[in-house]
């Protein structure tokens, strides 16, 4: 088969990758366009203010959700948007933890879970995940999750259950995060902050957890304080 004859195919059977190349011209053409002098900006250097670890759930979109720009955001995507303590896995997330606060000097880390998680569903029903041998070994950094989870919230059920166990998750990350040096320097330094949030798809609510009242709460209603 020739190469116009591969890539005919291609598009018939592809469609969701046409949909793909086709936003990726008007990329090119429209929103570059529009932005350009940012982006030459942005080719020489990046400062983000912000890291922003979330779950690789297609229904998250991180800038979007916090209406920024390229550079803005340095961002941490992965399954359950879990954070291995240091020295548990040296990997990608704690080598971009690592990059962000020493290099990058972001001044706040966010961990945002979400509704309808399906690495929460792991947790919650780990049978599910028998010929899912990858999915259930990274979900181990979630270990202290189910404890936490197993030990104060065992008098919930359903979705009351599922609800707990993602924002217990989102705090448990943020203790993960505790344990890297170049984040405890910071922190003890007093130069950074971290925040947990869940961000609800359905609604697109996101609630953040205020330290002090030790709960996750509206900030269009209140004004929180990061710690």
């Amino acid at each position: 088969m020739g190469y116009k004859e591969a890539a005919r195919e291609f598009v018939q059977e592809g469609e969701t990758m046409e949909k793909v190349l086709k936003g990726l011209v008007k990329f090119q053409k429209e929103v570059f366009a529009k932005k350009k002098e940012l982006f030459a900006t942005l080719s020489k250097q990046q400062k983000p203010s912000v890291l922003f670890v979330t779950c690789s759930d297609s229904r998250i979109d991180p800038s979007l959700l916090t209406q920024t720009n390229p550079g803005d955001l340095f961002i941490i995507r992965n399954a359950g948007n879990l954070i291995p303590t240091y020295g548990a896995a040296i990997g990608g997330s704690t080598a971009t933890i690592e990059y962000g606060a020493s290099v990058l000097q972001v001044k706040d880390i966010i961990v945002c879970g979400h509704t309808d998680c399906g690495a929460m569903k792991g947790l919650l029903h780990p049978e599910k995940l028998q010929e899912l041998p990858a999915v259930k070994a990274w979900l181990q950094h979630a270990e202290t999750t189910v404890r936490m989870v197993k030990d104060h919230y065992a008098y919930l059920k359903g979705d009351e259950l599922f609800a707990a166990t993602i924002r217990e998750n989102v705090l448990v990350q943020l203790d993960h995060l505790r344990t890297h040096p170049a984040v405890a320097t910071r922190l003890r330094r007093g130069d950074l902050r971290l925040h947990g949030w869940v961000y609800s798809i359905e609604t697109g609510e996101v609630w953040v957890y205020d330290f002090e009242k030790k709960a996750f709460v509206n900030p269009s209603k209140r004004k929180q304080k990061a710690r």
